[in-house]
């Protein structure tokens, strides 16, 4: 019978309504058996899904597919982050409503994602802009603040006087607002915080738990958190300070570094350089500039290092004979530390470069291993390792621990007005969260401004508060401001006229906690806590890297605080993470720089090499580097294109085969139409065994060829189901690759015998349900092919028989007179008479032994051989 071609635009659409119907991907709370919740990181509504969804997508679906038929009740659930400024924008440029561009996009994504054949519970989708969740969100706002988790307090933001909003650090380009392109003032709002600092040491200490999560996104949490164990150090003025204060105070990581100290930096934000400002004009222009620069890390350590000399100086705590100017610095932040340095050139990069434009002294006070203290001096790269004190008086030869050490003990018996010059202190990096934003496609804050009571919570039966729908973006800004009724409210407390607030809440919040919510999304309070105590932690997260700092320490900070309010008892959220790699692909240029798409393009291979022309034109393009795909170098492959062109399973073994998942995947043609020749190999191969056999029990009597097939079987399931535990999808894919090949051997060498009729039926099972977590579609169709009549998605992983993983025989290496010539077969339960024979009456023995008896035969069982002649 000829084989069919494999349709996978008709199989797949068939198979995705099959499980819709059947409801295959419902998950109970009540199902008793073993609950695993993978979950990736849900998606943003742009409108249209990309390569990099499909991949994320895939590797969450394959674990869930597997962890399905391994007999777990696995929750796999769906939704959308749908809050935040791209749909203002889009109202803006388009004048449509945000509510109307967001749902109008999530049910465009929706269904570009069900054709990728997901195993996702659609029952429990919801997206972060539906009333019903943002409803919640501001329950947990009015528990978390009743216990003492949330706070209001001025700030100083990013504004953009143009849209006239704050913005995040990262939305701060060049001093410069990334969309209106004005230059960012620093202005101090009233802003909304949750208490995240107050679990600094415990989210700090809890990293080392995370074992399932990669190193570096733990060690980005760490540093992120930023735990700091130094000296808070006071330095006496010898000028008077304008503010009165008798002397400056800073905190110190390195004390030990003190006698290198040749200048004190201040914050542009600090009280003294603010005061020194009101009768300076040229400091207040400076402190100006300062602000400009934005307050993100990126954008300090990159910023030309500038300083202005404020007159002021101090003496030194620990040489009385020295006085260090005082300047105020752009490098410096007001919320680190007291926001104050003593800068040391010599041992610290940005100190060096500073001290360098003001021509500053730079003296070294700590030596490296085996340099010479009279001729070492650093130009322009600060020393910043390991070394011993010099230059410094009495910590002339420690170490630089014990010089920490000593100059905390002499300083904390120093007094300045009765107090100690210093003291031991741990900081950390952490700030508290802000999530005050001046946007309307956000969660309202649930409170109320009263001119009597002052800020009132909203009652909770008064929730939710929903965002107006009559709004309008004609003008710069928030526009719940300028509503003409939405802000009017009664105080909740003494029932007169008062307003609400019109910040929503930063959208880091909604993606803070609803992995808790799939756990019982339709009941009435924020979380069903047995539920969540059951599902939680998320057994295994999927997402980006870009993700490692803010979204994923919000959410462990989330979720300790909603067990702290009853919303459940779990303290991390996620048990295992993964960060997947991106999809990358060539970018290609026209002869007048303009960027181009790969369907713009043509690529020939010549002898010179791959060649491409412009598909229309016929005109040159020259092919660039290989990048991340992004709409602005135009390298993108549209999943829906691929999908209708080669079918879901196509591009879903793609992303799985080429790289180790956490690295990047380049996607080339080549390698998409691999992916679909491998599909109709295994379609042919299926349709084959299931034309010529059919199934039977085992045979008694098993021959060696049937055996070692069945042996292939059985050691490459205990491998894949070991690869797919670990999420090594491309390993796995390697071994199927090979199985195929070793499945198609044994069809092509004849299958009349009925042990091999039964050891091919058993590889073709086996083959397919491999397959199913990644090519489920395929595995549908096949399954049903080789007279299966329940669906493979709802079929148990198979089961491996440990006997067929250990060889009957072993390879023994032999060494005469202790180099090796040579090796035997010989099986696993020899004995050393049987093994000794064996080699000696192997030609290359007798050759080298020259007729003659050996004087010894060493047989180590199952390991080696040696012969002494």
């Amino acid at each position: 019978m000829a084989t069919e071609r494999y349709n996978a635009r008709e199989v797949e659409a068939r198979w995705q309504k099959t499980w819709t119907d059947k409801d295959v991907f419902l998950t109970s709370n009540e199902d008793p058996r073993d609950k695993y919740y993978v979950l990736e990181m849900f998606p943003y509504p742009s409108g249209r899904i990309h390569m990099g969804h499909v991949r994320n997508y895939t590797m969450g679906d394959v674990v869930a597919r597997y962890k399905r038929a391994a007999g777990f009740n696995v929750l796999h659930p769906m939704g959308w982050d749908a809050f935040g400024m791209p749909a203002e924008n889009a109202a803006m440029q388009n004048n449509v409503h945000p509510k109307d561009w967001t749902y109008e996009n999530i049910a465009s994504m929706r269904e570009q994602l069900k054709i990728m054949g997901l195993s996702l519970d659609w029952s429990r989708e919801f997206a972060t802009c539906d009333v019903e969740y943002y409803a919640q969100q501001q329950a947990l706002f009015l528990k978390f603040l009743e216990a003492g988790l949330v706070y209001r307090k001025n700030a100083k933001v990013n504004w953009d006087p143009v849209d006239m909003t704050v913005l995040a650090n990262e939305q701060v380009i060049d001093g410069r607002g990334w969309r209106s392109g004005a230059l960012v003032e620093q202005r101090e709002l009233t802003q909304w915080f949750f208490k995240i600092s107050d679990y600094s040491e415990e989210l700090l200490e809890a990293i080392d738990g995370l074992d399932r999560w990669p190193d570096k996104v733990r060690l980005m949490q760490k540093n992120w958190i930023g735990k700091s164990e130094g000296l808070r150090v006071h330095f006496e003025f010898t000028t008077p300070a304008p503010t009165g204060d008798a002397t400056l105070e800073i905190f110190t990581t390195r004390p030990d570094t003190l006698f290198g100290a040749s200048f004190m930096g201040l914050s542009a934000d600090h009280p003294i350089a603010l005061k020194v400002a009101e009768t300076n004009p040229e400091l207040m222009t400076f402190i100006e500039e300062c602000r400009r620069i934005g307050t993100s890390a990126e954008a300090i350590e990159t910023a030309e290092k500038r300083g202005f000399d404020t007159g002021l100086k101090v003496k030194h705590p620990l040489d009385d004979s020295i006085e260090l100017p005082v300047y105020v610095a752009n490098f410096i932040l007001m919320d680190y530390g007291t926001g104050a340095i003593f800068g040391c050139p010599a041992h610290d990069q940005r100190d060096l470069d500073f001290a360098r434009k003001y021509e500053l002294p730079v003296t070294a006070v700590v030596l490296p291993k085996d340099a010479d203290p009279v001729s070492f001096t650093v130009a322009d790269e600060a020393f910043t390792d390991d070394g011993t004190i010099f230059n410094s008086g009495f910590l002339d030869g420690l170490s630089i621990s014990d010089a920490k050490n000593e100059v905390a003990k002499k300083l904390e018996d120093a007094r300045i007005n009765g107090k100690p010059q210093g003291e031991r202190q741990i900081n950390y990096r952490l700030r508290d969260w802000g999530i005050s934003r001046q946007r309307y496609w956000g969660c309202p804050i649930p409170v109320i401004h009263c001119d009597d009571c002052g800020v009132v919570p909203e009652k909770p039966e008064n929730l939710p508060v929903k965002l107006p729908d009559d709004i309008n973006f004609d003008k710069p800004g928030n526009p719940l401001d300028r509503h003409p009724t939405w802000r009017n409210a009664t105080c909740p407390k003494c029932g007169k006229d008062a307003l609400r607030e019109t910040d929503t809440m930063d959208t880091f919040v909604d993606s803070s906690w609803y992995f808790a919510r799939f756990t019982s999304p339709r009941c009435e309070n924020p979380t069903e806590p047995q539920a969540a105590n059951d599902w939680l932690p998320v057994d295994q997260y999927i997402g980006g890297i870009e993700h490692a700092i803010l979204h994923l320490l919000y959410s462990r900070f989330f979720t300790r605080a909603m067990q702290k309010v009853g919303a459940l008892d779990v303290k991390e959220p996620f048990k295992g993470l993964f960060t997947q790699g991106m999809v990358t692909h060539e970018t290609y240029k026209s002869e007048d720089g303009k960027w181009l798409s790969p369907a713009e393009i043509v690529i020939s291979e010549t002898d010179s090499g791959r060649t491409a022309v412009h598909a229309e034109t016929g005109a040159p393009v020259s092919i660039g580097s290989i990048e991340k795909m992004s709409k602005s170098k135009k390298n993108t492959v549209d999943p829906t294109d691929i999908i209708e062109t080669y079918g879901a399973d196509t591009a879903r073994w793609f992303v799985l085969s080429d790289s180790p998942p956490e690295r990047d995947v380049i996607w080339t043609e080549e390698g998409v139409q691999g992916a679909w020749r491998f599909v109709q190999r295994v379609w042919r191969l299926v349709q084959e065994i299931a034309d010529q056999t059919e199934a039977k029990p085992a045979p008694a009597e098993i021959s060696d060829a049937a055996t070692e097939l069945r042996r292939a079987t059985h050691k490459t399931m205990a491998a894949v189901t070991k690869d797919l535990e670990t999420l090594g999808f491309n390993r796995a894919v390697a071994r199927l690759y090979e199985y195929v090949n070793q499945i198609g051997k044994a069809v092509h060498d004849g299958l009349s015998d009925d042990d091999m009729v039964f050891a091919v039926r058993e590889a073709a099972d086996y083959l397919v349900q491999m397959i199913a977590p990644m090519m489920p579609h395929l595995a549908e169709e096949s399954w049903v092919r080789l007279g299966h009549t329940d669906l493979i998605s709802e079929a148990n992983w198979p089961s491996v028989e440990e006997s067929l993983l250990v060889d009957d025989s072993v390879i023994l290496p032999i060494q005469i007179n202790g180099k090796r010539r040579g090796e035997i077969k010989v099986a696993r339960d020899a004995s050393k008479e049987d093994v000794e024979a064996a080699t000696l009456a192997q030609d290359f023995v007798q050759r080298a032994l020259e007729g003659k008896p050996p004087r010894k035969v060493i047989v180590v069982p199952q390991r080696i051989v040696n012969v002494v002649a």
